[in-house]
């Protein structure tokens, strides 16, 4: 299977090669934080940024390369093995990754700045094994032989949403998560995805409405249906997670939010206190992997079944916290049926006297008794949302 090679001009100008070698080597220093210690990228690449003392247009760069890296890993390692005879060593892997994401997926980088800096930058016993490879990578065509390596996720994340969601609907959600992430501004200064803030408008909340948001972290939900003069208790499992939330209330002035460390299968509330409930619950993530690039490589396939259990355990504690007439939304940054439809098909079996509401219009699609964000609908996150009213 062959694909176009050069993809566009993201954002960070490339650097000049001698300029831009200190930009590569922090790139490196990033990835290997993430593929050595673990780390999470969004908070390794911002840790080195701010000791790099790059200026603005390289520190946008490295952000770009770090991140199309991360999400292209399975297809660059495709593109550097045709030239390797044995899995190289972790510095020269990162560095044949990095190089390759210029050539195929920068095409404002010139094939010899992608190459020289990137070498310059990679530790010096490796150099001559990445400059040869990355120059063979440079003239030769650009072909993959499946669509898991093309579009570089696991092989159980194609299957599974080609299942769920149909080969089209699904391949188009993988390839717009390897688009980079555009950010969205409240008027508040919060940074939050439009998919996010559209769920927290579809909280039946306002003026004298009390709300429990059940997994609140990092806040931006709880702090938006607070802005609207709701009060509203936000819960989260771990302390460290809870001071997140308050200090983007106190960031906010969303005064009408009360961070609290809950866990929400066991609600520090008593039945029937809240005029809505959401319950934006634990999931696989699969809907958000355009700003959290390296998540993909850390799940693995029993997760879905895993967290679906978990969100029916949450669903059944949320339900009893509901007055009459008030609405639970459960909502989930993912795309799989099994959290999903599957859990509303728990809901209707185990809480038969909820009355699911009308699916959202605009980009949100029918799914069950609910509805779907794709991501590729309006270049947001992948979103699943379901409503239910008590009686």
């Amino acid at each position: 299977m062959s694909r176009p090679g050069r993809r566009g001009r993201p954002p960070g100008r490339a650097p000049k090669v001698r300029e831009g070698v200190e930009a590569r080597r922090t790139a490196l220093e990033v990835l290997a934080r993430v593929e050595d210690d673990g780390a999470y990228a969004n908070l390794a690449l911002g840790h080195a940024l701010d000791r790099s003392g790059l200026g603005t247009a390289d520190r946008a760069f490295v952000t770009d390369v770090v991140y199309g890296t991360l999400r292209h890993q399975r297809g660059l390692d495709h593109l550097a093995e045709r030239f390797l005879t044995s899995a190289p060593p972790g510095p020269a892997r990162r560095a044949l990754r990095l190089g390759a994401y210029q050539l195929v997926h920068r095409d404002d980088v010139p094939d010899h700045a992608a190459v020289g800096a990137t070498v310059e930058a990679t530790p010096k016993r490796y150099r001559g094994l990445v400059n040869a490879v990355l120059r063979r990578i440079a003239t030769a065509p650009v072909e993959y032989p499946d669509d898991a390596t093309r579009l570089s996720y696991p092989d159980w994340v194609v299957e599974r949403l080609v299942e769920d969601l149909g080969r089209e609907r699904a391949l188009g959600a993988l390839e717009a998560m390897n688009q980079p992430a555009r950010p969205n501004v409240r008027d508040d200064g919060y940074v939050q995805d439009l998919a996010s803030q559209w769920v927290a408008e579809l909280v039946p909340a306002g003026e004298g409405d009390t709300v429990l948001d059940l997994c609140a972290a990092p806040g931006g939900k709880a702090t938006a249906i607070a802005h609207r003069g709701a009060t509203v208790l936000a819960a989260d499992l771990q302390p460290q997670r809870v001071r997140l939330v308050a200090d983007n209330v106190a960031r906010t002035g969303a005064a009408g939010a009360f961070p609290v460390v809950a866990d929400a299968r066991r609600p520090p509330a008593r039945v029937a206190v809240a005029d809505a409930v959401l319950l934006d619950a634990p999931c696989t993530g699969l809907g958000v992997l355009r700003r959290r690039p390296d998540a993909r490589w850390r799940l693995d396939a029993g997760a879905v079944e895993r967290l679906a259990a978990l969100q029916r355990e949450l669903v059944d504690a949320a339900v009893p916290l509901v007055r009459p007439g008030g609405v639970l939304v459960y909502s989930v940054c993912t795309l799989t049926e099994a959290e999903s439809i599957g859990v509303d098909r728990h809901v209707e079996a185990a809480h038969p006297q909820l009355e699911p509401l009308d699916p959202p219009g605009g980009p949100w699609e029918a799914h069950g008794r609910g509805a779907i964000l794709l991501p590729q609908a309006a270049s947001t996150d992948g979103m699943c949302l379901f409503r239910y009213r008590v009686p």
